[in-house]
């Protein structure tokens, strides 16, 4: 990778162009992760390049449904793993959650490389490989999971955007934790908690609150979850988006 001076004021945003690069040098994300990681820079630009205060509320509430759920589920993506993979095996640490690779552009060799690369970063045990169930309603390979991962789950993070799958997943009656940067999408607009953030912010952020919650009573935990106001947290990013527009954030 081209070395990029700490200074460079586009620093950030070249180092996650180039670990998404690299993901498709190694067979872990697709060519189109490419122009999904351009799209998703164009509203970070616009939140400012920040966690805005009602991302980190989600974030807060996102740790909270992770650590009470019976069986939480953090579905993985090409993208994701390419971009935060020793902050997903952060958060499954944290909060006890498995690791589940669910991708649209799916092949056996995919899964299993983004498995290993998953492992190769600390992770105990990664689901997805088995595909022994599918998700009702969806025709394409996102429906591919495993009986006892995604389609077991009471509560999954869907760290970027993948709206019918959401829907679909909502359907289920699952708990849906959604990163995306777009609060205007199908993804965020299905989720019982929408995270308007960076993935490569948001997973480290929840981590961090999960492990500030595992020390607070359930009481605690539950008053974070009922105290979120989802249309709250997609109004105020909308807002802080449309303030950027037009240049007021």
């Amino acid at each position: 990778m081209t070395e990029i001076p700490e200074d460079h004021p586009r620093h950030d945003s070249l180092v996650t162009r180039h670990r998404i690069e690299d993901g498709v040098d190694d067979g872990i994300t697709s060519r189109q992760g490419l122009i999904a990681q351009g799209r998703g820079e164009a509203y970070d630009y616009l939140l400012g390049e920040e966690t805005i205060p009602s991302a980190d509320a989600a974030e807060r509430a996102a740790a909270a449904q992770l650590l009470t759920a019976d069986h939480p589920v953090v579905s993985v993506n090409g993208n994701v793993a390419a971009l935060v993979p020793d902050a997903l095996v952060a958060l499954a640490a944290a909060t006890g959650a498995d690791l589940a690779v669910n991708l649209f552009n799916r092949t056996e060799e995919r899964v299993e490389r983004i498995a290993d690369h998953l492992r190769e970063h600390g992770a105990s045990g990664v689901l997805g490989t088995k595909a022994d169930a599918r998700i009702p309603g969806l025709d394409h390979e996102r429906a591919t999971v495993d009986s006892d991962g995604i389609y077991d789950a009471d509560v999954v993070l869907v760290p970027l955007e993948d709206g019918d799958r959401a829907a679909a997943l909502a359907e289920m009656g699952k708990t849906e934790l959604v990163i995306d940067l777009n609060p205007l999408s199908r993804s965020a607009q299905a989720a019982s908690v929408p995270i308007i953030d960076n993935v490569v912010r948001a997973v480290p952020n929840i981590t961090a609150h999960a492990r500030d919650l595992s020390e607070a009573e359930n009481a605690a935990r539950e008053e974070c979850i009922q105290e979120f106001d989802r249309e709250a947290a997609l109004r105020a990013a909308e807002e802080r988006i449309r303030g950027g527009m037009s240049g007021g954030a």
